[in-house]
């Protein structure tokens, strides 16, 4: 069905609905994304206060036929917040939906509106004395609508789950502008499909979500972080094993780390501290979170011997205050920053099934050894099998001059996950930059089965269109 652009009629319905103050100018930052790979077109930009200032819009736009794309933090790595092209959208955005509605200790569980920054939501879990454990490098400015709605993954993921596992309900305004009120504190509940989970990992194609019952749980008691190095991708797996014999749930975190990430620190950001004197080729950052009386120092050094018996690790620095906990966090979290700063030719948000990881590296650098003299990042998230793999132009070199191979680099990655039984969406979504990959590698059962869904809720096609579903 054709849609319309945004035009000065739906402007001066909106206004008359929902007052002058509800549309805004639209600043550059709504057009944009992170990679600059896409650059949005400048409709009408829309700041709801409530629900049901959401479920107006999406009605007048629904009559008028005219796009919507919901945006929260702009963070999203793969397009999924900007239209580049076709008639010109609807952009609602939930920055003035932040309020953190109710808190339940007792039943660990908080309520938040769309707009919530991820951070904010943090404090208060943390004001309740409970913890929100995702965690992510954008919780600063990233909400907890566009969280959900892409089913972040982070560095919690292994002891956690991924955003999807961390909400019990949702509000979530239909293409319709009808609301579902589905924010359920319930933790059982088999009355028919589940609605939640479809809404959850969407990316505003089905819906607007704007509020979240959320999962909270106990903060732990001492926290134990510790950089080990080790020989391999193998021996990290190996690790992972001995660590969760010795301390159980107790890994909250286990972050596979590459040589090459620690030897761009150096080139483009040389303020991060790095624990380790020589570069290590592969290391592990490994976090515990414990109970009362379990001390984090002897849980590492326990889990340090444990691996040594077996010839897993080299070396390893424990840190023995906060400071130094900062500065091994620094390590990891500046990777990406000096990705940004070196560029990369083409980046993958990749998993593949845990054991096959060290195959799938090994074959990787083949694979791109393949496409030209370039250079890999592979790092990440082991515990839960999700990389980030990342390829780079060769030293002295710009990015620029390899933009014709972007594709065929990306391409040859790609082919090489699904081969493995992989993802080549683990946790950043499809967007408008993975539709393609979606086509391609898609279970073709699924991919009707998806369509079918997108045609039943939205008929009209306005929900986020060009988004997961090309």
């Amino acid at each position: 069905m054709k849609l319309n652009p945004a035009d000065s009629r739906l402007a001066e319905a909106i206004r008359a609905r929902l007052g002058a103050d509800v549309l805004r100018p639209i600043a550059d930052r709504y057009l944009e994304e992170p990679r600059q790979r896409f650059v949005g077109q400048p409709g009408l930009l829309a700041l709801p206060r409530t629900v049901e200032d959401v479920s107006a819009l999406v009605q007048l736009a629904a009559d008028a036929r005219v796009p919507v794309v919901p945006y929260g933090g702009g963070t999203g790595l793969v397009g999924g917040q900007v239209v580049p092209d076709g008639p010109v959208p609807l952009i609602v955005s939930l920055e003035r939906m932040t309020a953190i509605r109710a808190t339940y200790p007792t039943e660990n569980i908080l309520v938040a509106e769309a707009g919530a920054i991820l951070a904010d939501v943090q404090t208060a879990a943390e004001d309740a004395d409970r913890l929100f454990p995702l965690s992510l490098a954008a919780q600063g400015s990233c909400r907890i609508g566009g969280n959900l709605a892409t089913n972040a993954g982070g560095v919690n993921v292994l002891r956690y789950g991924n955003a999807r596992d961390l909400c019990l309900g949702l509000e979530v305004v239909l293409p319709s502008g009808e609301i579902w009120h589905g924010l359920s504190r319930l933790r059982k509940d088999n009355t028919g499909y589940d609605l939640r989970n479809l809404m959850i990992g969407s990316e505003g194609t089905l819906g607007i979500i704007t509020a979240a019952a959320l999962k909270l749980f106990p903060r732990p008691k001492g926290v134990g972080t510790a950089m080990f190095q080790v020989s391999s991708p193998e021996a990290a797996i190996d690790l992972l094993s001995v660590a969760r014999d010795q301390v159980g749930e107790a890994v909250s975190t286990f972050e596979l780390i590459h040589g090459q990430g620690l030897e761009f620190l150096t080139e483009v950001l040389p303020d991060v501290r790095q624990p380790f004197a020589a570069t290590p080729e592969w290391s592990v950052l490994i976090e515990l979170g414990l109970s009362v009386g379990q001390d984090p120092s002897d849980m590492l050094e326990a889990i340090y011997v444990a691996a040594d018996e077996r010839d897993l690790v080299r070396d390893a620095v424990i840190a023995q205050s906060e400071a130094q906990r900062s500065e091994l966090w620094a390590v990891r979290e500046r990777i990406p920053e000096a990705n940004r700063l070196i560029g990369s030719v083409s980046s993958h948000d990749i998993s593949v099934p845990i054991s096959r990881i060290p195959e799938f590296i090994r074959r990787g650098a083949d694979v791109v050894a393949g496409q030209g003299p370039f250079r890999v990042n592979c790092f990440g998230h082991l515990g839960d099998g999700n990389l980030h793999y990342n390829v780079f132009p060769p030293a002295g070199q710009d990015k620029s001059e390899f933009v014709a191979q972007r594709g065929a680099v990306k391409r040859a990655v790609h082919d090489l996950v699904h081969e493995f039984g992989g993802s080549v969406s683990a946790e950043h979504g499809v967007g408008r930059l993975k539709t393609d990959d979606l086509e391609r590698y898609g279970d073709p059962v699924k991919m009707q089965a998806m369509r079918a869904i997108k045609a039943a809720l939205d008929p009209q096609g306005i929900m986020n269109p060009g988004a997961v579903l090309a």
